[in-house]
């Protein structure tokens, strides 16, 4: 059976299970299981090497909790005997490993994992059945473990079915054309504080991957790129999506904190050491934060919307010559009171020098908001912003679920990214100075001059509104006539 079908069959099975509780149990519950079988077989990967630097390794998880001990066994654990295993003897140990100096970090992120990790399912049968189709998967196989990226990727797109887990996934090809256009180079750090399932960061490691040619190619650049990776997410199953992800691309020890970003640090205690070169994120927008969390934050930026928060805080983040890559709502654009004090820093401090707009429905189903991809770099103020208009496929009206943006779309963006002043992109991109900006009192919102249709139909509505008018006029004038008539 194919991966993408062992994969269906299990989430089948799964259905059939009265204590799993829709899309984001059912998720959370694979991948949990899906942790410990490529763990284990990343610890084979482990004993191996170790033996080849004559060191003996030693596992974090108690040799009978180990997938191997436990789950292979196709005659083994079963029923009751099984559930009783899993809530009474995996969860608690694995919950309560001791972190001791000088232990093995590659063991570390178990504990961390489970600890906000429940087992959902009631059915011990159920489970052997879905363990044993997790069985058929060889993590061990590099082609299969690559493979099976792909399928994670159509695990992930689950997380639209599954309510507000919905909102930690951004379209791959968004988080590919904003990773290429940062471009992190060899030797760079590169981070997102709301990391989601870990979209940009794999984006990232792969985009670091592919630099390691010829005498690049060296255990110890591939050690770099690995220690240059750095997320943050505060919620449990997006975290644990992360880190396996993470894990499937053969980083063993990934940063990625589960933590909540803004209360881990007041912004002026940042230092250099807080600071990255890269930063690419799709801040969560829409939603507000406690009081609290304005606390940590100076007085002139303290606002409930998450996506504005998570702005100033990549500006006070970002090292000298960073570059950044962000996506954020119309909303950001216009908007003024505290909107307009973090875009009075971001263009006085910061080279905004891009903002693409993109159509509607690039977010469908999670949104139907309009968002932009606005990139900045910490090498000084604005002078011209450059927008970029993402033209729709020939044919549609928007993007939808069976519709969605290709990343084969975004040529056309890094065709003309270097070479703006070329005519042929004169219909989709424009260049306005910062002075124009300050004086519309930094509102970003410009629409496209040199869209015809749009113009046409602004002109439509001109007149159609100027016609209103003149009739309201002549009519008016037309009552005050006849009622002075009357009068007389």
């Amino acid at each position: 059976m194919s991966l993408s079908g062992v994969v269906k069959s299990i989430q089948d099975i799964m259905r059939q299970d009265a204590g799993v509780d829709g899309d984001a149990q059912r998720i959370s519950q694979l991948v949990w299981m899906l942790f410990l079988k490529i763990y284990d077989a990343k610890e084979s990967d482990w004993e191996v090497m170790d033996s080849m630097d004559g060191k003996t390794y030693v596992s974090v998880i108690p040799n009978e909790l180990r997938w191997r001990s436990w789950a292979e066994d196709k005659e083994g654990l079963t029923g009751n005997d099984l559930i009783e295993f899993i809530n009474g003897k995996l969860f608690p140990k694995l919950k309560d490993i001791e972190i001791q100096e000088g232990m093995d970090e590659r063991g570390v992120i178990v504990k961390y994992l489970f600890e906000d990790t429940y087992n959902y399912m009631k059915s011990g049968y159920l489970m052997r059945q879905v363990i044993d189709k997790i069985n058929e998967i060889d993590f061990e196989s590099y082609e299969e473990r690559h493979a099976f990226n792909d399928i994670y990727e159509s695990i992930l797109k689950d997380l639209q079915n599954a309510g507000n887990a919905g909102e930690f996934y951004t379209p791959r090809p968004v988080t590919q054309f904003i990773v290429d256009m940062v471009n992190p180079n060899l030797g760079e750090s590169v981070a997102d504080f709301a990391c989601g399932t870990g979209g940009f960061l794999i984006c990232a490691l792969n985009n670091l991957y592919s630099q390691l040619k010829g005498d690049k190619n060296t255990p110890e650049n591939i050690n770099l790129i690995h220690r240059s990776i750095h997320g943050i997410e505060k919620k449990p199953l997006p975290h644990m999506l992360a880190v396996t992800n993470m894990v499937l691309n053969d980083v063993d020890v990934p940063d990625i904190k589960h933590d909540n970003a803004f209360t881990m640090k007041h912004l002026r205690d940042y230092d250099e050491s807080d600071m990255y070169n890269c930063i690419t994120m799709n801040p969560p927008f829409g939603g507000t934060e406690e009081d609290v969390i304005l606390t940590y934050f100076p007085a002139n930026f303290r606002t409930k919307e998450t996506a504005d928060l998570f702005l100033v805080m990549i500006m006070h983040r970002l090292k000298d010559n960073g570059r950044a890559g962000v996506v954020l709502p119309d909303g950001f654009l216009f908007g003024e009171g505290v909107k307009t004090n973090i875009k009075e820093k971001l263009l006085s401090e910061f080279n905004l020098h891009t903002i693409v707009r993109l159509p509607n429905g690039v977010f469908n189903p999670y949104t139907g908001i309009n968002t932009n991809l606005l990139f900045f770099d910490n090498t000084g103020p604005t002078k011209d912003i450059w927008y970029f208009e993402h033209p729709l496929p020939e044919g549609y009206k928007n993007y939808t679920k069976t519709k969605p943006i290709k990343i084969s779309e975004f040529d056309l963006e890094k065709a003309w990214w270097n070479d703006r002043e070329n005519e042929e992109f004169s219909s989709c991109s424009w260049k306005v100075s910062a002075n124009e900006i300050i004086k519309r009192n930094y509102n970003l919102d410009i629409k496209n001059p040199n869209n015809l249709e749009e113009i046409v139909e602004k002109s439509s509505k001109e007149l159609l509104e100027q016609l209103k008018n003149s009739n309201e006029i002549t009519n008016k004038l037309i009552n005050e006539i006849e009622k002075g008539l009357f009068n007389e």
